[in-house]
């Protein structure tokens, strides 16, 4: 099949119609040159390879990392979990299994791999019309894997209808809503914007955004961040005023190589990672599919959750907590109004630790659904740097403690971050797939 003939997509969004096309585009090339053959519709015989799935997570990773593509008050694990609940449920509806919301109809003869071919491409088309002819170009080369006229005909039906239903369902899911704005604190401890940009608190409406697993945003407990007079407060603090500061001397070079490596955004580190275990592992398409949208469903789920406890702590950054120190009441702790960390601050209060939790939950429910395995990670910031891994866990702990030596976050907001990706973690394995 050469390409994707013409034909219009109904957009549950409410957009209209979005008609889509053959195309030439660079893009198809590289997915056609990396792209396996998929192995039948997986009915009566094996069950086709994950290329289908691995396709829209390369091509939703290169959406994100393009400046300006992603609207900056909707957070991108939004779109990876409904990009990959679409897939996961047009491969159900083809091969039979539990789904994440919706199970379809399939024509007898339908690809599994046209579904999720479909399910990816509509899905994407929708949340960024923009970039249409990248999508088509991928769609293009992934049909070229199905012999079938029937199986790409019944796959783009069930694909189509999965597509148009995560984007019904998430259409009111508060995502949409204008942030409000966060009053600096005032008090000893109270989180306000740190320098040297002071920008505004940001996603500072996402503890209300609809979770797809948890059943609310604070349905686990952080536990109560200690007292600032307290000895564990002076030690977590003096530790990233010593590590963490732009000019330590006691941060060793490969501290500071971790601080760097994994200052971009974690979730897009753990989908790549999903990408090298799910293909270590040989898993098949429904294998892929599953351990995709768990994956991504939890990531989403761990950012709406952290958001919450974060805006309910309301705990000031480490470069304010050091360089205030003179008002927290703890003499073991000392005012330093010149320190500045080795990183750039995120624009939210520090407790819990982001990185901790997405790490923490991606790895743990990569590790129980397909195994541990050797892991080998590139930066996104630092060109041809990567760091090998035995164990997934080891990931976790890495990137959860590179914010410590990175000046941005402390030990206390590490521990207590991992404690709630753990959390996530176990409930999205047992509950996200029930079909509710």
């Amino acid at each position: 099949m050469k390409g994707v003939q013409r034909r219009s997509v109904l957009l549950a969004s409410g957009a209209g119609l979005i008609a889509t096309g053959a195309t030439t585009a660079q893009a198809a090339k590289a997915e056609a040159a990396t792209a396996q053959a998929a192995a039948g519709d997986g009915r009566g015989g094996h069950a086709p390879d994950p290329a289908a799935v691995l396709d829209w997570n390369r091509a939703l990773l290169r959406i994100v990392r393009t400046a300006g593509a992603q609207p900056a008050t909707v957070h991108p694990t939004r779109s990876f979990a409904m990009l990959h609940a679409a897939v996961h449920d047009a491969v159900v509806s083809v091969l039979g299994g539990q789904p994440y919301r919706f199970a379809f109809p399939a024509p007898h003869g339908t690809s599994a791999v046209a579904a999720a071919a479909y399910a990816g491409h509509d899905l994407l088309a929708a949340l960024y019309p923009a970039h249409l002819p990248e999508l088509d170009a991928v769609l293009s080369a992934r049909l070229a894997t199905v012999p079938s006229a029937t199986g790409r005909e019944g796959g783009a039906r069930v694909g189509n209808l999965a597509a148009r239903a995560l984007l019904a369902l998430r259409a009111d899911d508060g995502s949409d809503a204008t942030p409000p704005t966060l009053a600096p604190g005032t008090a000893p401890g109270a989180y306000r914007p740190a320098p040297p940009a002071f920008a505004p608190a940001v996603f500072t409406h996402w503890p209300a955004v609809r979770p797809f697993v948890l059943h609310r945003a604070g349905q686990f407990t952080v536990r109560r961040y200690p007292q600032l007079a307290s000895a564990e407060y002076a030690s977590a603090t003096n530790e990233v005023a010593s590590l963490g500061q732009d000019s330590s001397t006691t941060r060793t070079a490969d501290q500071t190589v971790q601080a760097r490596f994994w200052a971009a955004p974690i979730w897009n580190y753990l989908n790549e990672i999903a990408q090298t275990v799910v293909l270590a592992s040989g898993a098949d398409l429904p294998t892929a599919a599953r351990t995709f949208a768990l994956l991504d469903l939890a990531l989403a789920d761990g950012v709406i959750a952290f958001y919450a406890a974060k805006y309910h702590f309301l705990i000031w950054r480490p470069v304010t907590a050091i360089q205030l120190a003179g008002t927290d009441g703890n003499p073991a702790t000392v005012a330093d109004p010149g320190w500045n960390p080795l990183a750039s601050t995120p624009a939210d209060p520090s407790y819990p630790g982001a990185h901790s939790v997405i790490s923490q939950a991606g790895t743990q429910l990569l590790r129980e659904s397909l195994g541990d395995y050797p892991v080998t990670v590139t930066s996104e910031l630092l060109p041809g740097v990567t760091r090998s891994f035995q164990r997934l866990q080891d990931v976790a702990d890495e990137a959860g403690r590179s914010r410590l030596p990175a000046g941005v976050h402390t030990r206390l907001d590490h521990e207590s971050g991992q404690q709630l990706g753990a959390s996530v973690a176990h409930f999205a394995r047992r509950h996200a797939f029930n079909g509710r």
